[in-house]
């Protein structure tokens, strides 16, 4: 149990990520609540659920679960997991415990001040850079847990950046978005978004397969950025870009979740005289 409680505190404080599976209510299965497990990313299993079908579902189950930075309720049918509740089954906790994750604000301006404000709001850890000292600032960005007023490419040399990063590029203009684009490409960022319309971004894009960066590289830029919300003002386009970043951290659609049953009229009433 010791061993497994240092892995934990290890992953949470930047070691590589790994998945804890806890039973949190038991089934038809003879298991105990509370029983852990710990999946590594190789696949290797440190303790158990209390019997070896649900170790083996939990150990297939985190496989996606890495990928999704998974912290869901699932429920073992007996063969897998699944996060479709079923009566009477037992259900399985499976949580990746990692690091907080990184959010790269590249430019200070006001969309990059609310997309700041909103990644603090969601728990991710605030970075902002910016090459001018009037907007580059911990006054200008208190919510922000490292703010850097240097210039760009220097800047984001020295950032660490790895799978647990997202990187959002909302500088002043073009020219500092592709000069910043630059520095980040092929550096393994779990995401990377440059603002700006489809024709001034595609002349971005275009520059560097010109000069010789990676197509596979340029083709994981998501641009133009964000989901299409209809934004307008600086805080909604910030709103859109976070829904982009969550989506796909967390594996979603984007389908609206509205949903009515089909409405019926109601076919004619019996005539009580007959």
């Amino acid at each position: 149990m010791l061993e497994l409680t240092q892995r934990l505190l290890r992953a949470a404080e930047g070691g590589d990520a790994v998945v804890l599976a806890s039973v949190i209510e038991a089934g038809a299965e003879a298991v105990t609540p509370g029983a852990r497990m710990l999946i590594e990313a190789d696949g290797t299993r440190m303790g158990s659920l209390g019997m070896a079908a649900l170790d083996e579902a939990a150990a297939a189950y985190a496989a996606s679960a890495f990928e999704r930075h998974a912290a869901e309720t699932t429920y073992f049918d007996g063969t897998a997991l699944a996060p479709r509740f079923r009566q009477g089954a037992t259900a399985v906790y499976i949580e990746v415990v990692e690091a907080r994750p990184v959010f790269l604000v590249v430019g200070a301006g006001h969309i990059g001040r609310s997309l700041a404000h909103l990644a603090s709001m969601l728990n991710f850890q605030v970075a902002v850079v910016d090459d001018r000292d009037d907007m580059a600032n911990a006054e200008r960005f208190p919510e922000a847990d490292e703010v850097i007023c240097a210039d760009y490419e220097e800047a984001l040399d020295r950032f660490p950046i790895n799978s647990n990063t997202t990187i959002v590029l909302v500088t002043r203009g073009h020219k500092q978005d592709e000069l910043s684009l630059r520095h980040c490409l092929g550096r393994g960022a779990a995401y990377l978004g440059m603002i700006g319309s489809k024709r001034r971004t595609g002349a971005v894009l275009q520059h560097l397969r010109d000069d010789g960066f990676d197509p596979e590289e340029l083709a994981k830029v998501r641009t133009p950025i964000g989901l299409d919300i209809g934004a307008e003002t600086p805080e909604e386009i910030a709103i859109a870009i976070m829904a982009e970043v969550i989506m796909l951290r967390r594996g979603g659609t984007a389908k609206p979740m509205y949903h009515r049953r089909p409405h019926h009229a109601p076919g004619p009433r019996p005539d009580p005289r007959a």
